[in-house]
């Protein structure tokens, strides 16, 4: 396994155990037990944030990868047997 898959992985284990906290906490309530396991499970979310920067090689995103959006306006055809949503048909009823 590679250094991002473990990283993968770990961000995985991290998630799963914040979901485990929120349903711990819809149980016991928000006292101070829980608001500390809370406060631990986003740290570790944080320093794996930082780790996973820190890493060499392929960034290890967990937002996904940034897709720019050209300013050119689309071409007409692919817009040639739509209809405008809340608009109605352009072809009649």
């Amino acid at each position: 396994m590679s250094l991002h898959d473990e990283l993968r992985s770990a961000q995985r284990c991290v998630d799963d155990l914040a979901r485990c906290v929120a349903r711990l906490e819809r149980e016991f309530g928000r006292g101070l037990e829980t608001r500390r396991v809370r406060s631990d499970t986003e740290h570790l979310r944080e320093s794996l944030a930082l780790l996973a920067a820190a890493a060499p090689g392929e960034p290890a995103t967990t937002q996904g990868e940034f897709i720019g959006v050209p300013e050119a306006p689309y071409d007409e055809r692919l817009w040639t047997d739509a209809d405008d949503e809340g608009v109605g048909s352009r072809r009649g009823p």
